[in-house]
């Protein structure tokens, strides 16, 4: 039985955070569950993937953004209390418990393996199941973060603050981001953005002298997508780490050994979908993190497949395939000719040539106006952001941008 008294340790504990200075956790409830290997492991999954193959400084990890989330949403909580927004003690702490938990359930390597590890659950679904299994080890207190998580808890604003288009999440990943790349451009002002915050009709809303600040976070965050997030080098990086675990699941299906620890053994030789996800499967998964997919690719590297270890070793020493990126879809002939040349001069096999030469396409929409960002004026009028701006480019941002690329060896 979970028991706040049971350990002696002082856990009123003081995190120091480059960005913003002291963190205090606000009791021994979320130290506890801080302490906790479902929370640890999310130290060793970093928060950008391959970017810091672009951006060396890019290797902070889930845990540091978490930890972030969750000083943000005390301080939106004391600033919505200050404007008299009534929120009881238990539902500030469902708040905290809510938006550090929210990223738990990503694996490896965060969005690039998303699909690769396990098919068809995503990481939110995964965040829910180690919430809930939190929930039974610590005797219930996290119901009401589990409702607000969801979305079913009858305040719609508490969730809008864990998940919406200008939430807690994203006021830290930005700022967290573009600091540890040096992308100055992503720098926002999380402080005011949350000193603009108010609730109106039950719906989080940002006062009208906030109005710029909030202009400058959706450009801040297109800029960051396409500058950083979907930068070419770490989306050719990526996409050959899912070729990468495609080949060792499909020799895995071969019954070929694959040295690797058992965690990455487990996801490799089994077929895990959201059907046969159990509490075993969760239980595992919480101890697979980026250094067994790193340590399985470096052991990789000298397999007698040739497909494998060369992907393996092209990752390693950051001897990428070339990527070009253009607005319309590339000619047929076009991703032929480059597998032409990939099977003649590399004497690869016709049915390979998808693991050297392959196309897809990324989109980002800045901003959404199915679910808006609401702007509130005197006369208590509430206006989308992109109808209240005088920004002629916000209403550019509200449209999605699709590009295609098309990955190939750069010696050919």
């Amino acid at each position: 039985m979970y028991s706040l008294k049971t350990s002696k340790t002082n856990k009123l504990k003081i995190l120091n955070d480059p960005i913003y200075g002291f963190i205090t956790i606000p009791n021994s409830l979320i130290f506890d569950i801080i302490e906790h290997p479902y929370f640890q492991r999310l130290r060793r999954v970093t928060q950008m993937g391959f970017s810091n193959l672009v951006y060396p400084g890019a290797n902070h990890t889930r845990f540091h953004h978490a930890i972030g989330c969750m000083h943000l949403m005390q301080k939106a909580v004391r600033v919505l209390r200050f404007k008299e927004i009534e929120i009881s003690v238990d539902e500030a702490n469902a708040l905290y418990i809510a938006i550090l938990l929210h990223d738990i359930g990503h694996g490896a390597f965060s969005h690039a393996l998303e699909d690769s590890i396990v098919n068809g659950i995503s990481h939110e679904e995964i965040s829910l199941k180690f919430m809930k299994k939190l929930n039974e080890e610590f005797d219930g207190k996290l119901s009401l973060a589990i409702e607000i998580f969801e979305g079913k808890y009858e305040r719609r604003f508490f969730n809008q603050l864990i998940s919406s288009q200008l939430d807690i999440d994203r006021l830290d990943y930005l700022k967290r981001d573009s600091f540890y790349t040096g992308v100055k451009e992503g720098n926002i002002s999380s402080d005011r953005l949350i000193a603009m915050m108010n609730v109106f009709k039950d719906e989080l809303v940002i006062e009208k002298k906030g109005i710029y600040s909030v202009e400058n976070f959706l450009i801040a965050r297109r800029l960051m997508y396409w500058q950083v997030y979907l930068h070419k080098t770490g989306l050719v990086a990526e996409n050959m780490l899912v070729k990468i675990l495609q080949r060792a699941k499909e020799l895995a299906t071969q019954n070929v050994k694959l040295p690797a620890t058992k965690t990455m053994q487990y996801f490799l030789y089994n077929q895990i979908t959201k059907e046969n996800f159990t509490n075993e499967t969760l239980e595992i998964f919480s101890k697979l993190d980026d250094y067994d997919v790193l340590s399985a690719i470096k052991e990789w590297a000298s397999h007698s497949d040739t497909i494998l270890s060369k992907l393996s070793i092209m990752i390693m020493n950051r001897n990428l395939l070339k990527i070009n990126i253009q607005d319309k879809e590339f000619a047929k002939q076009e991703v032929k000719k480059q597998r032409e040349k990939l099977i003649s001069k590399f004497n690869i096999e016709p049915t390979f040539a998808h693991y050297f030469v392959f196309e897809g396409t990324v989109s980002n929409q800045a901003y959404n106006t199915s679910n808006p960002i609401k702007i509130v004026f005197k006369n208590n009028v509430t206006i989308d952001i992109a109808s209240a701006s005088d920004q002629l480019n916000l209403q550019a941002l509200t449209k999605p941008v699709k590009k295609f690329y098309l990955c190939y060896p750069k010696k050919m």
